[in-house]
């Protein structure tokens, strides 16, 4: 956390040296103070659209973790399931966010949901990608080693497998963490009426580049603060794996 800030406290000194070196018009690029003064004149619209991005990538990291591990286990399970499954899992993965999300708002509406499902779909590959490679990857010489007793298949898979697969799960989690905002964001921007992605929208159709500055920098801080979130939520789960 402090690393952050002090990368932060860098990058706004630099911002605003750019800003007096060069003093490009203020359409193109605010000083810091301008944004803050952003934050002083609309506290409340902001902390109101705030909260709807935030409904919105909360809901989409726990659905799409929910999919992703359901998924991923899955394919362990059921290993001739898994490779008709998984070209449908790269194939949605593979296409461009932004021609998936209209039709998104056309099946969903413009409320929530939409942005939710957009958010669970981007977040949903890191999951299921990182913990199917964990369960994988099980060392062998331990799956020999059970081999030799009276354990079925669910209870290695149960008992063994997932729990040594949990810091794949983790690094899944940490790399899906921070896209969170960019699923309700993308969704926002191609149909909403409220959120931060539809502030830019907005703000930028009227050259208020400040505005959108600031909602930038509020997407940045809650993309890095739903990082630690995850950090803190998911250490207990790979304890025995220590990082080095």
């Amino acid at each position: 956390m402090f690393t952050f800030a002090r990368s932060l406290v860098v990058l706004v000194i630099l911002w605003q040296a750019v800003a007096v070196v060069f003093a490009p018009p203020r359409f193109l690029l605010p000083t810091p103070f301008e944004v803050l003064a952003v934050f002083a004149r609309q506290p409340g619209f902001l902390l109101e659209q705030s909260l709807v991005t935030i409904t919105e990538m909360l809901a989409g990291l726990a659905v799409g973790t929910f999919f992703g591990v359901v998924t991923a286990i899955g394919v362990a399970a059921f290993p001739r399931l898994g490779k008709l499954i998984w070209p449908f899992v790269l194939v949605l993965q593979a296409f461009p966010v932004f021609v998936i999300a209209p039709l998104l708002v056309l099946w969903f509406g413009f409320g929530v949901v939409s942005k939710v499902v957009m958010a669970t779909i981007i977040i949903f590959f890191p999951i299921v990608s990182a913990f199917s490679d964990g369960l994988r990857r099980t060392n062998t010489q331990i799956m020999d080693a059970i081999a030799l007793t009276k354990a079925s298949h669910w209870q290695a898979l149960r008992l063994v497998r997932v729990p040594l697969a949990l810091p794949g799960l983790v690094s899944g989690l940490r790399v899906a963490a921070p896209l969170a905002p960019l699923g309700a964001v993308v969704g926002e921007w191609v149909g909403a009426s409220a959120g931060l992605g539809f502030v830019i929208v907005q703000a930028n159709a009227r050259m208020q580049t400040d505005v959108v500055f600031a909602a930038m920098a509020i997407l940045a801080v809650l993309a890095v603060g739903l990082r630690l979130l995850v950090d803190e939520v998911t250490r207990p789960l790979a304890h025995w794996a220590r990082e080095t």
